[in-house]
């Protein structure tokens, strides 16, 4: 089944329209209303149009009952991505007080056929409420990860349940086989950092962190999602760039050695107009500031004529607004000098 369509090949062949089963004729199916004049008319299918017709009946008397509830599965399997009927569904599981592990089985299976539907994924959320268990969560997450090491539910439903059960002792080592396997694996990455996060970046954390971080970019160095991670640490020490020298030795000896990954560029360019305010702003070595201003001026043009052509209007506007903020600042410290 195609994530959130309708359809009906998971149907058996002996599957029976609900309009011929003797235990549904009290029911008297409702069409669905599309007005008088619809802009759109859509060819449903008669399982469809059958299924559908049953469960708006249905849910105009507010029947809860097993069959109810056997109806909603049906229409969840047409259609996944309805919001109302697995709505529905948590109605009747709650007033027939429904054994809930056995729909966490169900929903864990509909979810491995519709891995990229929000409502499946907001239905098993609500079930591992309803039993305040969430035992089967990150092995559910991780079979999914497996198919997808970048499916967004997943990870957002692994992140839910690690934050609101506390489950992130072992999160560091799974994460770190993600992205040994694929170090261009963005969410995982991401993953990283939202449990570095939570418990908390003290001066060992960042200076290991930094240092696995460099590791894995002297493997690939044209790879976003791990220069994306070090500027992330580095936001959370001292906010900036250049505070650990290892970090500012390493990204020049990549420079040196040829490399012009426009990640490592854009990271020297906002590394070098770092250092050059730091030293204006403590009087500091004209001509070493002047030297940093150059370099900043090259990079955004190599930038934009070379190495990230499609952004070339953005660098020159970096080039630009470093340009003026320079020159105010220059002109700001000439006439403090000259009170």
């Amino acid at each position: 089944m195609a994530d959130g369509n309708s359809s009906d090949e998971d149907f058996s062949d002996d599957w029976v329209l609900y309009s011929q089963r003797p235990e549904w004729s009290d029911i008297e199916p409702l069409p669905q209303d599309d007005g008088e004049n619809p802009v759109v008319m859509i060819q449903y299918s008669e399982r469809f149009n059958d299924v559908f017709g049953y469960l708006r009946a249905i849910m105009s008397r507010q029947e809860k009952s097993e069959r109810a509830l056997e109806l909603t599965k049906d229409a969840a399997k047409l259609n996944p991505a309805n919001y109302t009927v697995w709505q529905y569904r948590r109605d009747i599981l709650k007033a027939l007080s429904s054994d809930l592990y056995e729909e966490l089985s169900y929903i864990g299976r509909v979810i491995a056929e519709n891995p990229k539907n929000y409502q499946v994924w907001h239905h098993r959320r609500v079930i591992v409420e309803l039993l305040n268990d969430p035992s089967g969560e990150l092995s559910l997450t991780e079979s999914i990860l497996d198919m997808d090491a970048k499916n967004y539910h997943a990870w957002q439903h692994r992140q839910w349940v690690i934050k609101n059960y506390n489950l992130f002792d072992d999160e560091l080592f799974y994460v770190d086989r993600l992205i040994s396997e694929d170090m261009r694996n963005n969410s995982a990455w991401n993953e990283r950092f939202f449990v570095l996060k939570h418990n908390g970046f003290t001066p060992e954390v960042l200076e290991r962190e930094v240092n696995y971080v460099m590791t894995r970019v002297g493997l690939i160095k044209n790879n976003e999602s791990p220069w994306n991670f070090l500027r992330g640490l580095l936001q959370q020490g001292t906010g900036k760039l250049g505070q650990f020298p290892s970090v500012v030795e390493f990204c020049e000896d990549l420079y040196n050695d040829g490399i012009r990954s426009p990640y490592l560029l854009a990271f020297l360019v906002d590394l070098y107009e770092e250092q050059y305010f730091d030293i204006v702003a403590s009087g500091g070595n004209e001509a070493e500031a002047e030297e940093y201003h150059v370099k900043v001026q090259d990079l955004c043009e190599s930038m934009a004529n070379q190495h990230d052509k499609i952004r070339s209007k953005y660098w020159r506007y970096i080039a630009e607004n470093f340009r003026r903020k320079a020159s105010e600042r220059t002109t700001a410290g000439s006439g403090r000098n000259g009170v």
